[in-house]
């Protein structure tokens, strides 16, 4: 589970041109004012992906004389891996340290391909001139884009602004699915140890000490995967691959300590674990983290990575789906009894949701730089 927050370092910067977590953490306070504003555009025809640079312009209304610091602003965010034929794309924007009140804002958008034909130069002109784009609104009956209100856009308190609107995501959501999906998989685990005759209390005990320790290990992993300032990666997202490797390991000492039979209760516990999946994945999707990339298949799902919503792989509502599979099928195992051997069903639905993931994470929009790569990376950089 990656980032809750509203995008990336990348393209997000104050009025005065540094990053806005940067900012916060130079002036050791959270901006006063921000503002959100979302445009849109068709990504065109056909063609090979393309990326395209969106230059906003924001001037407060009412000011008199000579703007002051805060009163005006120029941003440019750049979009990457826009694949024409995907249908409409939006681009939603942060800007903090800004003077409280109404803004005028127009955007351009500078480099895209047109479809013009490269054999005649005389055409060519066309590929990098600007192009006025509007406001963007969201409709969640239609689940589409549509246009936005031509009036000025307001500013609000900047820790609000992760509550903006924007389009195909409810702020909030991941937290409320995570709590419903964690509920769920404890009840099932209990229901299914009861019969299984374990200590219900002491195989309760033990879930709950993995989940949270296992939660650590999971902002842990996220942080190091994305380094920065450490508020950024004190509120930043959550890494699944952090909670498997601490959560087992804390589980089986909590097992040893508390009498339960380890293998049993692992069978017993399969289940609930990939129900939360399934619910918990479906809150990603709406919370905009862990999003595919931009695709024009037809089995694409338009969503949105917090920052630039598109037609993408549906990786989230796919590991979702992964989850209530595994969920589902190891339940009619377990009460079915099979197969004898104890543990083995744990061992064989964690090996197939790895496997899956491992097959996701390859179509997220998200590319990892693991730490002898980023090492690599930054030697070859110095050099």
């Amino acid at each position: 589970m990656s980032g809750a927050m509203p995008g990336s370092n990348t393209g997000r910067v104050g009025a005065n041109g540094r990053p806005a977590s940067e900012q916060a953490v130079v002036s050791g306070a959270v901006e006063p004012e921000a503002l959100v504003v979302t445009h849109w555009f068709d990504s065109g025809e056909d063609g090979e992906p393309y990326s395209a640079t969106v230059r906003l312009t924001g001037r407060r209304v009412g000011i008199r004389g000579l703007p002051r610091p805060g009163d005006t602003f120029v941003r440019e965010e750049r979009i990457d891996g826009i694949v024409p034929g995907s249908g409409l794309v939006s681009i939603t924007t942060w800007v903090y340290g800004l003077q409280p009140g109404e803004w005028n804002v127009t955007a351009e958008l500078i480099g895209r391909r047109d479809h013009v034909r490269v054999d005649r130069p005389s055409e060519r002109w066309r590929r990098s001139r600007p192009e006025s784009i509007q406001p963007a609104a969201w409709s969640w009956r239609r689940w589409g884009l549509s246009a936005g209100s031509a009036t000025g856009a307001k500013t609000r308190w900047a820790p609000l602004a992760p509550l903006a609107r924007m389009p195909a995501v409810l702020p909030g959501s991941f937290t409320a699915l995570a709590v419903l999906g964690i509920l769920v998989g404890l009840i099932v685990q209990a229901v299914l140890a009861g019969r299984a005759n374990i200590s219900v209390s002491g195989s309760l005990a033990a879930s709950l000490l993995a989940l949270g320790l296992g939660l650590v290990g999971a902002k842990l992993w996220h942080a190091y995967l994305h380094p920065g300032p450490w508020r950024q990666a004190l509120l930043g997202g959550w890494s699944v691959d952090g909670f498997l490797v601490v959560a087992p390991v804390v589980a089986v000492g909590a097992l040893v300590a508390f009498r339960v039979p380890i293998a049993p209760y692992l069978d017993a516990v399969t289940p609930g674990l990939f129900f939360a999946v399934a619910i918990g994945r479906v809150g990603c999707f709406f919370t905009g983290c862990c999003a595919g990339r931009c695709t024009r298949s037809r089995w694409g799902v338009w969503s949105s990575d917090r920052r630039v919503g598109a037609r993408r792989i549906p990786t989230q509502l796919l590991e979702s789906a992964t989850g209530l599979v595994l969920g589902v099928g190891t339940t009619l195992l377990v009460l079915a009894d099979v197969p004898a051997v104890d543990g083995l069903i744990f061992v064989a639905a964690f090996a197939a949701y790895i496997l899956v993931r491992q097959l996701l994470l390859r179509l997220r929009a998200e590319r990892r730089e693991y730490s002898w790569r980023r090492s690599r990376l930054v030697s070859g950089a110095r050099s």
